[in-house]
């Protein structure tokens, strides 16, 4: 009986990364064994130790090497403000925009009964929690301008009436740069619904 082939193996592996089909993790594995000596073996480490090194942030739920995370830990940031956002990546698109400087706080997750989510699967207690001592002043939702997304901010809103703190909403409409004849119907209902006074 012959050793299973390690170039069959690689790439039914990579293939299981989200996005990645087989005519790419084929490139990838072609890559690995042009590159340098050891670079497989690099890559491979840093992988299989990611889930040890990772923990989840004790106060905003965002994922970190240390707890608290650099967001929680910087003293600079504004205190009365938490952004409420999905995933640590939606996090990190925060910061790329270099827009805002307050708080965060990572739900891993939205509203989607089809998918069996339901709100107990969500961070939102250590949520409630932050927000006993009076110190926010309001809590942003920055949830995906979708179905799932718009279940959870109005879920998020409910939850936390009558806590004394304004809840808001990312507006949605149509991006920067897109012509309006190309924007979809729901952009372009968004857009008119959050318009703005200009004098």
């Amino acid at each position: 009986m012959s050793a299973p082939d390690p170039i069959r193996l690689a790439v039914q592996q990579l293939s299981r990364f989200p996005g990645i089909g087989e005519k790419s993790a084929t490139r990838l594995v072609y890559w690995l064994l042009r590159s340098p000596k050891g670079t497989a073996g690099e890559i491979g480490q840093a992988i299989a130790t990611l889930t040890e090194g990772v923990v989840e942030c004790g106060t905003c739920c965002n994922l970190t090497a240390n707890d608290p995370c650099r967001f929680c830990a910087d003293t600079k940031r504004d205190d009365h403000t938490i952004c409420v956002v999905e995933s640590p990546q939606d996090l990190l698109a925060f910061e790329r925009a270099a827009e805002y400087r307050g708080r965060f706080h990572v739900l891993h997750g939205a509203i989607s009964p089809l998918d069996g989510v339901g709100p107990d699967a969500l961070r939102l207690r250590p949520l409630l929690e932050r927000l006993r001592d009076g110190t926010v002043k309001e809590v942003i939702v920055a949830t995906d301008p979708d179905v799932e997304g718009d279940a959870t901010a109005l879920y998020v809103a409910r939850l936390l009436e009558g806590l004394g703190v304004k809840v808001s909403r990312l507006a949605h409409g149509i991006s920067v740069g897109t012509e309006i004849e190309y924007a979809d119907a729901v952009s372009l209902s968004r857009a008119l619904e959050n318009r703005r006074v200009l004098s």
